[in-house]
C-alpha cells in the first residue's frame, strides 16, 4: 500500500481532498484520524503539518507527499518533485511598510527581515549580494514591522490582503509556489511504484480534464460537415449512428472558454439536444 503524506488542515488540505476525490479515491474516514486508508485504491493518507511532509517522505515514513513547493525548497530534504499539481498557488515575497520609498533590492542592505523561510531567503540574498539580517520567526510574520521587530518581511503571499491589513506592500517576488507531488525513489518497491504510476496517471487525467466540457448533441446528416467545422475539441469528435438515418450523435471535448460561443454556432446550423457535462466528473 502506498502511503501519501498530506496537510492535515487548511486550503492545501481542502484542495488535496478535492483532487483525490476527482481521481476516484474514496477514503474510509478523515476527521481526527492520523492515518486513513482508501476504500477502493491501495493508498493510505498520513495527515501531518505541511512543514513535516518533506521530512516524512525523505525518511520513508511516507512514500509520497502533497505539499507546497515553498516547503520543499525551505526544508531541503532529499525528495524528488514528481509533478506540479496546479493548485494552492502563492508566492514567497519581500514586503515592507507601505509608507517606505522602495528603491530596489539595495533597500534591504543593513535591514532586518523577519521570515519563516530563512533558508530560501538567505540563498536569495546571497545571490543578490544583499547584506541583511534574517530574523527567523514562526506564526504571524506580517506583524513584525509594526511592532519594531523587523524592517521588512519575507513570507507567503496569495491575494495580498494580509499585507494590506498590516500596512505592508509587496516589493519583490522571489519564488512562485504551488502544490507538488513529491517522492523518494530510495524506499519504493515494485508494488508501490505500480500504485504510484496509477496515481500519477489518474492525477494527469484529472488535470487534463480541468476547464474542459464534454458535449453531446444530435446533428442532421446534411449539417454534419458544418458542425465538425465549428467544433475545436482537444481531440477529434466522435460520430455515432442513430436509429433515424437522417441524424448522427456527435460527442466532443471543448475548452470551457469556448463553450457558449460554440453552442450558439451549433444551434444556428441545426444541432439539437445539446447536452454539456463536466468532464472531470467522468474520470473514474
Amino acid at each position: 500500500m502506498l502511503r501519501i503524506a498530506v496537510q492535515s488542515k487548511g486550503r492545501l488540505y481542502d484542495e488535496t481532498m478535492d483532487l483525490l476525490k476527482a481521481a476516484g479515491i474514496k477514503l474510509v474516514a478523515v476527521k481526527r484520524t492520523l492515518l486513513v486508508p482508501s476504500r477502493n485504491f491501495p493508498v493510505e493518507l498520513l495527515f501531518l503539518r505541511d512543514d513535516d511532509i518533506p521530512a516524512s517522505v525523505a525518511s520513508g515514513t511516507a512514500d509520497v507527499g502533497i505539499v507546497g513547493l515553498n516547503e520543499v525548497l525551505e526544508k531541503r530534504q532529499y525528495v524528488n518533485v514528481l509533478r506540479p499539481l496546479g493548485f494552492s498557488r502563492c508566492r514567497l515575497s519581500l514586503a515592507i511598510p507601505k509608507d517606505e520609498e522602495y528603491t530596489g533590492l539595495e533597500w534591504f542592505n543593513g535591514k532586518t527581515i523577519a521570515t519563516s523561510y530563512p533558508n530560501v531567503l538567505n540563498e536569495f540574498l546571497e545571490k543578490q549580494n544583499i547584506d541583511a539580517c534574517v530574523h527567523e520567526i514562526s506564526g504571524s510574520v506580517e506583524v513584525a514591522p509594526g511592532i519594531g521587530m523587523a524592517d521588512g518581511i519575507f513570507d507567503i503571499v496569495s491575494s495580498g490582503g494580509t499585507l494590506i491589513s498590516n500596512n505592508l506592500k509587496e516589493v519583490e517576488t522571489v519564488i512562485d509556489s504551488e502544490a507538488v507531488l513529491i517522492g523518494n525513489d530510495k524506499y519504493l518497491n515494485d508494488e508501490k511504484r505500480e500504485v504510484l504510476d496509477e496515481l500519477i496517471f489518474r492525477i494527469e487525467a484529472v488535470k487534463a480534464a480541468e476547464k474542459k466540457k464534454y458535449m453531446l448533441m444530435n446533428v442532421p446528416l446534411d449539417k454534419l460537415d458544418a458542425v465538425l467545422e465549428i467544433l475545436p475539441g482537444i481531440k477529434s469528435p466522435t460520430i455515432l449512428p442513430l436509429a433515424d438515418d437522417r441524424w448522427r450523435s456527435v460527442h466532443a471535448v471543448l475548452d470551457e472558454k469556448d463553450l457558449w460561443s460554440v453552442i450558439n454556432q451549433l444551434k444556428n446550423v441545426g444541432a439539437e439536444g445539446i447536452l454539456v457535462l463536466n468532464i472531470e466528473e467522468m474520470v473514474p
